[in-house]
């Protein structure tokens, strides 16, 4: 069976699965309502990758089962603002969904950076269930009184890893190597904590600089990779680090969510929660296949030493100004319970 064949398929499973969910009594929209709100939705990814269709899928179910009331414009690859600038517009009372990774969030809950540090997660499924317990749900109401609904927390987009000219096996390999990072301080702060020199540019910049070597590489998923081809650019070997688990949340302004009618938030949210759950499953059935396509184009993967680069990140597991006292403690213990029930 194909790629294609592989995700419709799943795409499909899914879909009768959260369809049976939520086939009791939900409030579709009639026709007659003259209600229209137009939300443009911005994000980094390119229109290939999951995360970007699952926008996109998102957004057209919610059209049509709101006759149109709703309609939400996607616009992936940071047309529009992104990554702080995007969160910022939420806070700010935009007609606007910013679709980010936690950490962003941490600006005004400061315990949601726990969820995104680095070497924490062993599966997507591990980061799933701990999205859903008392402690982050604790984090999404204070997200609230600063002015952010959290539509949803748990899209992945798949395990962060080194991709780089030469191979990565161990932090020294990373000595001396300048490699490009999303414009945060979590992310600058792993990577020069792993051994890298950490160099924040523009998504819109990075595939020229790794390929006219104004950097040694960058760091992201096999999904991110075939669907922007970074091994075209010299870039072709694969550190296995595993570093952060590359998740996103879906936000919106409270007040803006609260202006609109009861009958199509539920619907918004039913979308919103039913994609996160769709794309997770397509991404965990393609993702053998993405690796044996990045392989026939040259593409080398390397495991390492994890144990050095945990040691290395230790200080990433401190509290920051503004978190809760043992909050990494909390997430430690979460995340264990889970592991103990599995």
């Amino acid at each position: 069976m194909n790629k294609m064949k592989t995700l419709g398929l799943v795409a499909l499973m899914v879909c009768a699965a959260t369809t049976a969910l939520y086939a009791g009594g939900r409030s579709e929209a009639k026709d007659g309502d003259d209600y229209k709100l137009v939300l443009r939705l911005s994000h980094v990814f390119n229109p290939v990758e999951q995360l970007s269709q699952s926008m996109d899928w998102v957004a057209e179910r919610i059209y049509e089962r709101t006759n149109g009331a709703i309609e939400i414009q996607t616009f992936p690859q940071a047309q529009l603002a992104a990554y702080k600038e995007g969160v910022e517009q939420v806070v700010r009372g935009a007609n606007f969904i910013s679709v980010e990774d936690p950490s962003f969030i941490g600006d005004y809950v400061p315990d949601m950076k726990a969820l995104y540090a680095p070497m924490l997660y062993q599966s997507f499924d591990e980061y799933v269930e701990l999205v859903r317990t008392e402690l982050v749900q604790d984090m999404m109401a204070r997200a609230e009184e600063q002015g952010i609904k959290i539509l949803a927390l748990d899209y992945i987009y798949g395990f962060r890893n080194m991709m780089t000219r030469r191979p990565v096996r161990t932090p020294e390999d990373l000595s001396g190597l300048q490699i490009r990072v999303p414009g945060t301080d979590l992310y600058i702060n792993t990577l020069n904590n792993m051994g890298a020199i950490a160099n924040p540019l523009p998504w819109g910049e990075t595939l020229s600089a790794v390929q006219q070597g104004v950097v040694d590489g960058l760091e992201g998923s096999e999904f991110t990779n075939i669907g922007n081809k970074v091994y075209e650019t010299g870039a072709v070997h694969v550190g296995l680090t595993r570093h952060i688990l590359g998740t996103c949340g879906v936000y919106i302004n409270i007040d803006v969510w609260n202006g609109i009618p009861e009958q199509y938030r539920e619907i918004i949210q039913e979308e919103f929660t039913k994609g996160a759950a769709e794309g997770n499953a397509i991404l965990m059935a393609n993702h053998a296949d993405v690796v044996a396509e990045l392989e026939a184009n040259g593409v080398q993967f390397h495991e390492v030493d994890g144990d050095a680069f945990r040691a290395r990140l230790a200080p990433m597991y401190r509290e920051q100004p503004g978190m809760t006292p043992g909050i990494f403690d909390a997430v430690f213990a979460e995340l264990d319970a889970i592991r103990n029930r599995d």
